[in-house]
């Protein structure tokens, strides 16, 4: 009799944490876990740096700074790559070597339009826009990856419209977006290598789409160091096996190999993440190893021999 007390206390234990076990993980899936796997980290952000979090200046911060720690790492490799062949085998132009002009250049432009577009854009926010409000609760670890996706998919979007825009129209490609053609082989300084304008449309739309999307602010810090992730890696001129063209199937993917040959056929290949705006408007090409003829550069272009 004391036995089958036992059985039946055992069993009734066993059912209840299985119940116990089976409410969490549906809570899970329902993404009311209320951050489970995020909330730590959350919690340490929120104690140990709320005033810095919370600043108008922090977004801008974060991002500015993830830009240059990318580009000085890639920068290093192009310096590299001509005498390292392990770093060259995965250049896409392994004999055209980025040279100190291209570098002096390009940064020059970059640190330009940080001081005169980006810094007084990022005083307006500290002076007119409020602190960020910071919830208690952290993202799920779901609706987090799911916000940054619906980010680059309507970033994605609004970009492929912008970019077929000032190509098919001259005097938009002339006066707006030439400038950012004129290297035809990039490499990750060049992503920034921009017109006023064009790193306005860029930025107001990486600041936006969180918003309307309703993201968490931990998402929104999330989508901006992907996108300036994402975004120097299509630029940066090298083809490694964890790139994510290589990581994502069924070429859904672009990278670098095809915003290089965008740059090289300036009439493709428009959708700065994604391919399917590509194909469904016929302007999806593939990569050639062999480059193009020089007779396929616009006038606006120029090598960066």
């Amino acid at each position: 009799m004391r036995n089958d007390t036992s059985v039946m206390s055992a069993s009734r234990l066993l059912r209840t944490e299985a119940l116990s076990w089976l409410s969490a993980l549906g809570n899970m899936s329902r993404g009311e876990s209320h951050g489970l796997v995020l909330q730590p980290l959350w919690d340490y952000l929120h104690q140990n740096h709320h005033d810095l979090l919370r600043s108008p200046l922090f977004p801008v911060a974060l991002s500015v700074t993830t830009y240059f720690v990318l580009v000085g790492l890639y920068t290093v490799l192009d310096l590299l790559a001509p005498t390292w062949p392990l770093i060259n085998r995965y250049r896409l132009h392994p004999d055209k070597p980025v040279t100190w002009p291209n570098i002096w250049s390009t940064l020059g432009v970059t640190v330009y339009n940080h001081l005169f577009f980006i810094f007084p854009a990022a005083v307006a926010q500290w002076l007119w826009r409020p602190p960020t409000p910071l919830p208690s609760e952290a993202p799920s670890l779901w609706s987090f990856f799911l916000g940054i996706l619906g980010c680059m998919v309507v970033f994605d979007f609004q970009y492929y419209l912008w970019h077929l825009l000032h190509h098919r129209v001259p005097w938009l490609y002339r006066t707006f977006h030439a400038f950012h053609h004129q290297y035809n082989q990039p490499f990750s300084l060049v992503t920034q290598y921009l017109s006023g304008w064009e790193l306005f449309s860029v930025g107001f739309w990486a600041t936006v789409d969180p918003i309307l999307l309703k993201c968490h602010c931990l998402t929104t810090w999330g989508f901006m160091v992907f996108n300036v992730y994402v975004s120097t890696e299509d630029h940066c001129g090298y083809d490694f096996p964890w790139a994510m063209h290589n990581l994502v199937p069924f070429g859904l993917w672009g990278g670098a190999p095809k915003h290089d040959a965008h740059h090289q056929r300036p009439g493709t290949n428009f959708a700065p993440f994604f391919s399917h705006w590509d194909w469904l408007g016929g302007t999806n090409t593939l990569p050639t190893p062999s480059g193009y003829s020089a007779s396929e550069e616009p006038d606006e272009m120029k090598d960066n021999d």
